[in-house]
């Protein structure tokens, strides 16, 4: 439970969780459905349910054709989307407030009654091919696939959120049915609102729309087992897109805020050591980021950069020596600057209704409660430097994962990149 008013939880006889945030200041909600399930929910022969299903939940439902959904959302001024990772699908609306009730029907309407017709079945199966290919083309996106399936090989969590090709031509209709039967029960779906609502209004429209949910317990995903490995995918292409990682933590591990710290100094900003050394010292990228990325039980740290192929040989050896000076030794002044970039992408969010109701969500389905402001601003300032430098040694001493698309004749051997690090 939150310790704030102005947030309310209430769980339904049907494991259905309902959370809302009164923000009596504004004049619009953003609402939605949060399902624990995505990509690594998946089998391998039906890679690519989750989105598809995600898809085809606007294709129309018993009460409305899919361009009634549209119409009946746009003819109030109001906003309809959904998207799919790897351990969540999220259904959601911003609407003015007088207008929630609509918005809650059309959600609950999509996720319970659709009709996966079978004309649109089939020219969303196109639109998802030709999404695929977009992200073919896209080098940049691309070689983060590449990265998750050499991390974690021969598992869901490996698989591409979009599936392949190959998986897409032969998904049948019945494999999203099925897919929603299995892993769309109410104890594993949050539905949130924030903004112009009081919580008793939204309960009863919770109550009212979401009675033909799923029956039964829903599948739990295969643990996450990190192996590492590569990728090398030799393109035609003027720059080389390259990410280095390493096993990360969980969401309920001690050190995850200590993570996202060493992201942020490491990769976060103009300021950070990569920027400073990589880019501006040296002038071997355009862009290049760190990043945490979490799961409910395991994670991944990586760097992304996309360089030239003649600075590549470079440029790797100095992305190393800097994983391998962070595990020595992290100022304070940088520590205090990555603190005030997290503190300030917490506190901002905090003006926007649609990531309040995200973030409640979120929380819910990870920590099973939703965690105060202040709790999280203390954690964040909790971290010292010995801490970050502690998790650096953790983590990249591991066996690293390599992804790289692109002019790569120039990149070093894997093994040679890990004993450095390893040293």
């Amino acid at each position: 439970m939150s310790n704030d008013p102005a947030i309310r939880i209430t769980r339904l006889p049907s494991g259905l969780t309902v959370v809302t945030e009164t923000m009596p200041r504004v004049a619009t909600v953003s609402l939605g459905a949060y399902v624990a399930a995505g990509t690594r929910h998946e089998r391998a022969e039906e890679n690519g349910v989750s989105h598809f299903l995600e898809h085809m939940a606007f294709k129309g439902t018993r009460r409305r054709a899919a361009a009634q959904i549209a119409e009946e959302i746009e003819n109030v001024g109001g906003h309809l989307n959904a998207y799919t990772a790897r351990e969540r699908t999220a259904y959601y609306a911003k609407v003015l407030k007088e207008d929630a009730a609509l918005a809650t029907d059309i959600i609950a309407d999509i996720l319970q009654h659709s009709v996966f017709d079978a004309e649109e079945f089939e020219r969303e199966r196109g639109v998802i091919l030709q999404e695929i290919g977009q992200a073919n083309d896209t080098p940049d996106d691309l070689v983060f696939d590449r990265f998750q399936e050499a991390a974690f090989p021969g598992q869901p969590m490996g698989l591409p959120t979009l599936g392949t090709e190959e998986t897409i031509r032969a998904m049948p209709r019945e494999a999203l049915i099925a897919f929603l039967r299995r892993h769309y029960a109410p104890e594993r779906m949050v539905v949130a609102a924030a903004g112009a609502i009081e919580h008793d209004t939204f309960l009863d429209l919770v109550r009212r729309h979401f009675t033909d949910l799923p029956a039964g317990v829903a599948e739990p995903a295969a643990a996450a087992r990190y192996m590492g490995g590569e990728s090398r995918e030799e393109d035609d292409l003027d720059q080389v897109h390259l990410v280095l990682g390493f096993p990360s933590v969980s969401f309920s591990d001690p050190a995850y805020y200590a993570s996202l710290l060493l992201a942020t100094l490491l990769g976060g900003g103009m300021s950070s050591r990569l920027f400073q050394e990589v880019r501006e010292k040296r002038g071997l990228v355009y862009a290049i980021s760190a990043f945490a990325s979490p799961y409910d039980d395991a994670g991944l740290f990586g760097i992304y950069a996309g360089t030239g192929e003649k600075e590549l040989a470079e440029l790797v050896p100095v992305v190393v020596n800097e994983l391998a000076a962070v595990q020595r030794a992290v100022t304070e002044e940088e520590l205090q600057r990555a603190k005030a970039q997290v503190k300030a992408s917490v506190l901002m969010a905090l003006e926007s209704t649609s990531a309040r109701c995200e973030q409640l969500a979120h929380q819910l389905l990870t920590w099973g409660r939703v965690i105060p402001t202040e709790e999280t601003v203390a954690r964040i300032e909790g971290v010292t430097t010995e801490e970050v430098s502690a998790l650096a040694r953790r983590l990249f001493r591991a066996r690293p994962t390599l992804a790289a698309i692109g002019p790569i004749a120039r990149l070093p051997a894997l093994d040679t990149l890990g004993d450095r690090l390893a040293a």
